[in-house]
């Protein structure tokens, strides 16, 4: 008989019966079964499509049209200059404005980009990691500007560093710092936005980058354990900012292991949390954000990722996601048009109106197979988070290079499956054909340099050039003698100081990252 496994590599049985635990309900700790006792009954997840390309002007239009189709939450992708603090005019950033993202150099750029968008009225995702604390003051002092109440604004910032350097790249400096910026949010936000989700805690990356299901959902919670402890060294209220950190999964094809690693995240996080003294039941809950698996995307018969995004999305519904991104057909050839954009929003509306497994939460618990399976994908996360504890913890395990050595193991062995014919990937390894590919694709043109350039050149003529330098001055200080640097990093970003100025001053104080 052929043997079956999941992409973790856990063997399926022929049939199932083990027993299902009674007394586990949805909105009852610890969770596995949801977050809340009704779950899409009473309120549907958010659908967040993410977006951001070229200036701040072409993205506000997208983000417009985004709304105009029924998209109930917004999601920001910044290029690779602004995730790593340097402004369109750097050196470095030739060839990357506006590539990946959109370009934000100013206070000025977050104004265009949400121009004629309430931020009391719409909830804003960014992801956005080592330069998050810059752009959640932008979003603040855009707030501010529309006359908005900061404590009533809500969304969230990725900020979630150690990914960054366990799978991902986009960091700028070292791990202690960088874990120091991250608590100076938490704590500001407690007081001045509380409503604002300060960290989303990023298994997706880890994911990208080639892990298993049972990797992805391991690291990132072993990662959340350590974002936990540093806060509560800081001095600070397990049951107030544990409950603003949320969490942002990977889906791939895989549908019920995708369900079981979602039920086993709440059940786990839910353990750690209580073990870390969280006694309030919002500050033990995982909440967690989904997007389906870019790496899935094939570039050879591009409609076929139709199929594969359904699927994702089905997996990140029936286990529990509190919002839901869905990759464009085109993504394995270029940022999303307006076209593929359209339809992966539409495939979610189908799933929250069409399908029926909105009617009950966790639809497929009690079913043997599932609740095995979560079972055994908790099993093996919990050993890999116990090796890590051993090493010191996941800042320890980065440093050390085991997290990463696991995510490249696992990806090659992946990659092998696909070139042998293994693992079978339908238009890529089998079933091919000689079909053109999409001629309607989105470009960004190099021209958008120059004109983020323009602009800044435009901005530093008019801002007031004395409140800029004392502005950074302020910042400095606080970076060097461990005050709160939230408030000078707003204060600078309303004197119109650019990202790259403020991710300066603090590169001269804390140094960069070399892996």
């Amino acid at each position: 008989m052929q043997e079956h496994k999941t992409d973790s590599g856990i063997e399926i049985k022929p049939l199932y019966n083990t027993p299902v635990k009674e007394n586990e309900l949805p909105g009852k700790f610890p969770y596995t079964r949801g977050i809340q006792e009704d779950m899409y009954r009473g309120k549907l997840w958010t659908m967040r499509q993410y977006a951001g390309f070229s200036t701040a002007e072409e993205s506000n239009n997208r983000y417009k049209f985004l709304l105009a189709q029924g998209t109930t939450g917004l999601s920001v992708a910044f290029d690779l200059p602004t995730q790593i603090g340097y402004d369109s005019s750097h050196d470095l950033a030739d060839g990357e404005v506006g590539k990946a993202g959109v370009a934000i150099d100013t206070l000025r750029d977050i104004e265009i980009l949400f121009d004629g968008i309430s931020l009391e009225k719409i909830t804003t995702s960014m992801t956005i990691n080592a330069t998050a604390s810059i752009l959640l003051s932008m979003y603040i002092a855009l707030a501010k500007k529309q006359g908005a109440d900061i404590k009533n604004i809500s969304g969230t910032i990725q900020n979630d560093i150690l990914k960054e350097y366990a799978a991902r790249g986009t960091y700028i400096y070292p791990p202690k710092p960088s874990m120091r910026i991250i608590t100076d949010i938490f704590e500001y936000c407690s007081k001045e936005v509380p409503k604002w989700n300060t960290i989303s805690i990023s298994g997706y990356h880890i994911r990208e980058a080639g892990s298993t299901a049972v990797q992805e959902l391991a690291f990132t919670l072993a990662n959340g354990k350590a974002y936990l402890k540093e806060a509560i060294a800081k001095g600070l209220d397990i049951n107030v900012f544990a409950k603003r950190l949320s969490f942002f999964f990977n889906a791939h094809n895989n549908l019920f292991e995708e369900v079981a690693k979602f039920r086993a995240a709440r059940r786990m996080w839910a353990h750690i949390t209580k073990e870390l003294g969280a006694t309030d039941a919002k500050a033990q809950m995982l909440r967690f954000h989904t997007q389906t698996g870019g790496s899935t995307l094939t570039a050879q018969q591009p409609y076929n990722n139709v199929a594969r995004v359904t699927l994702q999305a089905l997996a990140a519904v029936m286990g529990g996601t509190q919002s839901l991104h869905t990759n464009g057909f085109d993504e394995a050839l270029a940022l999303p048009t307006e076209q593929a954009a359209q339809l992966a929003l539409r495939t979610q509306q189908i799933i929250a109106h069409e399908s029926g497994v909105t009617s009950t939460p966790d639809p497929l618990g009690g079913s043997y197979f599932v609740e095995a399976l979560t079972n055994e994908v908790e099993a093996l996360a919990w050993d890999y988070i116990k090796r890590i504890d051993e090493m010191g913890g996941a800042v320890a395990a980065i440093e050390a290079g085991f997290i990463q050595k696991e995510i490249a193991s696992s990806a090659y062995a992946y990659q092998r499956a696909i070139q042998s014919g293994e693992k079978i990937i339908v238009g890529q390894n089998k079933f091919t054909t000689d079909e053109t590919h999409i001629t309607q694709l989105l470009t960004v043109d190099d021209s958008i340099r120059k004109l983020q350039m323009d602009k800044i050149e435009k901005v530093k003529s008019e801002r007031d050039n004395i409140a800029v330098v004392n502005a950074l001055a302020q910042l400095e200080q606080a970076a060097r003698d461990g005050s709160n640097v939230m408030p000078h990093i707003l204060h600078a970003t309303e004197s119109y100081a650019t990202l790259g100025e403020m991710a300066d001053v603090m590169r001269n104080v804390f140094g960069e990252y070399r892996s």
